[in-house]
């Protein structure tokens, strides 16, 4: 499992470049995936969102779009970096653009929050950077009502016909390309190495069972590279 202590400053080294690297490393289709994520949100129709491992906001803001400014939402990050980010984004959107939304730090596996708080915890593409992930969907079920929703956005493993393609992707190309545009290499040799390593949609699907979460469902996006499960507490 990850180090929290390295994870955290990694992403404080690579926070000013992060939301360009991603755009460039995904081909811009990162966006559609947040699209499929909000669209299965508001289908929940949430009053409160907790949105975990927010980063630099980009799911955070979605959802403000996507839900309306009556759904309250929190976005809760370990990485101070990655939370200015966010905040720098919103205070250049204007004050009221996304007067909806709050940023706080925040540990996944210790979230600083109550029990059973929010309808809606949503995490994308942080999961697979936990240090236990089955504490932290612990966690995530905890400071969810009963009857809320538990969103996990994150990659998975690709169709077989397109492993030997993404595999090349991954070694090759994507942490060749980080580099010159984060000046981080290693950032994204670790990004390949939790990629490859993380479950499955099934066995993804099981830890969250494990959890406590009666019913999850799992949706294959962009040849099974990435995945979308939704869980009820």
């Amino acid at each position: 499992m990850p180090d929290p202590v390295a994870v955290n400053s990694m992403f404080g080294r690579i926070a000013q470049r992060y939301d360009v690297a991603n755009r460039l490393l995904s081909g811009g289709i990162d966006i559609w995936w947040r699209r499929r994520l909000v669209a299965a949100v508001r289908r929940t129709h949430p009053g409160d969102v907790l949105d975990l491992a927010t980063g630099s906001g980009d799911v955070a803001f979605a959802l403000s779009r996507g839900l309306g400014n009556s759904t309250r939402i929190l976005g809760m990050d370990f990485c101070q970096p990655m939370l200015d980010q966010a905040e720098i984004k919103k205070v250049a959107a204007g004050p009221e653009r996304y007067a909806n939304v709050t940023f706080r730090p925040g540990d996944g596996l210790a979230l600083p929050l109550p029990d059973a708080c929010t309808d809606a915890v949503t995490i994308a593409f942080g999961l697979r950077n936990l240090a236990d992930r089955n504490k932290g969907l612990h966690e995530m079920r905890r400071v969810l009502r009963p009857g809320g929703h538990l969103f996990v956005l994150e990659f998975s493993q690709p169709y077989p016909w397109f492993r030997p393609f993404y595999a090349f992707y991954l070694r090759r190309i994507l942490p060749t390309i980080a580099g010159i545009v984060t000046g981080d290499r290693a950032a994204y040799v670790y990004l390949n190495d939790t990629i490859t390593q993380f479950p499955d949609r099934p066995a993804l699907a099981a830890e969250i069972t494990a959890a406590g979460f009666p019913t999850v469902t799992a949706r294959a996006m962009t040849f099974g590279i990435v995945a979308l499960h939704i869980a009820r507490r």
